[in-house]
């Protein structure tokens, strides 16, 4: 039985073959596109489990195909970049990535960060705690799910984004650091770096605020030290820390 469906997008076919042949062998069934168009015509006939996709695509690039996917699915996705600057991870987060790799990348490291996110976002049957449903206020977070609701409209999370809320609602008025938040939400082998927190925090802040505008809870920035969850009467807007 296969471990998965994953979808991967890159115009380059040598590319796609490689990551392919390690995916296959660790038992997940593989689909291609080498274009933003054709990626996104998969996308929607294969519902995969997982979409690997690459930034830089002819026609419509990689970002503009993670935009149009998250304007209808939370199906995790995982980046991969020529480039190396912080700003173009930070954007392929802001539009709802789940991860990132830089290319040149070793096909052994990629599959790990697939099975990682799969984990992530299915969790483990074993890890399911006995009470699944967290509130706070006006927001219900259903683990075993992986479903949140804020003023009885559903909130579209990517699965580190629904992570990081989980964490933190757990232990309302606590202080988490951003080192804490990567540990605690998405895993202590994740090899980000932590203003990655800042991009998902912002994600959060902006689909909590669309779902009831004013609020019984609220994502606080504590300067130079880092985020918490608390009730208040509305939401806070206050800026990540430069």
């Amino acid at each position: 039985m296969a471990q998965g469906k994953i979808l991967v997008v890159d115009d380059e076919k040598k590319i796609v073959d490689l990551v392919r042949t390690y995916l296959e062998r660790d038992g997940y069934q593989v689909f291609e596109a080498h274009d933003g168009s054709s990626a996104l015509d998969a996308f929607r006939r294969q519902s995969p489990d997982l979409v690997i996709l690459d930034v830089m695509l002819p026609g419509m690039d990689g970002l503009d195909v993670c935009r149009e996917i998250r304007r209808s699915s939370s199906v995790p996705v995982i980046m991969l970049t020529a480039r190396s600057e912080d700003v173009d991870k930070l954007v392929g987060l802001e539009l709802g990535a789940d991860d990132y790799i830089t290319k040149p990348f070793s096909p052994r490291e990629l599959v790990a960060r697939v099975r990682a996110v799969l984990r992530r976002t299915r969790g483990s049957p074993a890890s399911v705690p006995s009470k699944t449903r967290l509130t706070l206020g006006d927001l219900m977070l259903d683990e075993e799910r992986f479903e949140a609701v804020c003023h009885e409209m559903p909130l579209a999370l990517t699965p580190a984004e629904f992570r990081i809320l989980a964490a933190m609602a757990k232990s309302p008025g606590r202080v988490f650091s951003r080192a804490q938040l990567l540990d605690n939400a998405l895993g202590e082998s994740y090899e980000g770096y932590e203003r990655t927190i800042d991009v998902h925090i912002k994600n959060l802040r902006h689909k909590l605020k669309a779902a009831g505008g004013e609020g019984k809870c609220s994502i606080v920035t504590v300067h130079g030290v880092g985020y918490k969850i608390q009730e208040s009467s509305h939401f806070k807007d206050a800026a990540p820390d430069e």
